[in-house]
């Protein structure tokens, strides 16, 4: 329900809504598989982040592509390289956002007006890393976005509360010593309740209760509107 309300406040916003990157429709955007399917993404190479980071520019690098992106409602494997991710009964493996793969120190920019809800640096290997999250308030619905794997330079003299104009530059992309030990991108995420969450939100759950979260963390292309141009690598 609050999925359709949130789709209907965005179309009511007279100025539309921001790029989050910086993108032309010219520019190719490869869609990134993380899951099981992708044969190419060995163990040797998710336990080792220099070799990952590598595999990602070379993927961009052969398919001329700007940004690889994708991910949302996906059920992935690449979580294995964590224990952030482990449990005993089941592990988390459903990613509840859309990655964007790119340069460390790419522009991030606010899709919508708002204010600092939050900051964290969630430093374990594979978490968020340095993390920002805004709230946003639309009509009589509150909607949050969280911007993970950031530059921790970029989100220093941020400070809750904080009045965020629609269009500002708030971070950047962060190295992997910065943003959780993952090659350079952006976790992207949108949710409504934060549950009492502070500068982090799990942005992977445990695929049992991935419609519980689902509900409450939508589709985050309703702002980027950058999947549509998405195209799959030549190979993998």
């Amino acid at each position: 329900m609050k999925a359709k309300l949130f789709e209907e406040r965005l179309r009511e916003l007279p100025a539309g809504i921001s790029p989050v990157v910086d993108y032309q429709e010219t520019d190719r955007l490869l869609l990134m598989d993380l899951t099981a399917a992708n044969t190419q993404l060995s163990p040797e190479i998710l336990a080792d982040t220099k070799l990952f980071s590598d595999w990602v520019d070379q993927l961009l690098e052969k398919n001329e592509a700007r940004y690889g992106i994708g991910g949302y409602a996906e059920h992935r494997t690449i979580y294995s390289r964590s224990a952030v991710f482990d449990g005993e009964e089941e592990p988390r493996r459903f990613h509840l956002g859309i990655d964007i793969w790119g340069e460390a120190g790419t522009a991030v920019h606010a899709p919508l007006a708002g204010i600092v809800h939050s900051l964290g640096f969630n430093d374990a290997f594979g978490d968020y890393g340095a993390t920002l999250i805004l709230e946003h308030r639309l009509g009589d619905l509150t909607v949050h976005s969280l911007y993970g794997h950031l530059s921790l330079a970029s989100i220093r003299d941020k400070r809750e509360g904080e009045e965020i104009a629609q269009g500002d530059w708030i971070a950047a992309f962060g190295i992997p010593e910065e943003n959780g030990h993952w090659p350079p991108h952006l976790h992207f995420q949108l949710i409504f309740d934060m549950e009492g969450w502070k500068g982090d939100y799990p942005g992977v759950c445990r695929f049992s209760e991935r419609e519980r979260y689902l509900a409450n963390c939508p589709d985050p292309d309703l702002l980027l509107h950058m999947m549509q141009y998405a195209t799959a690598p030549a190979s993998h």
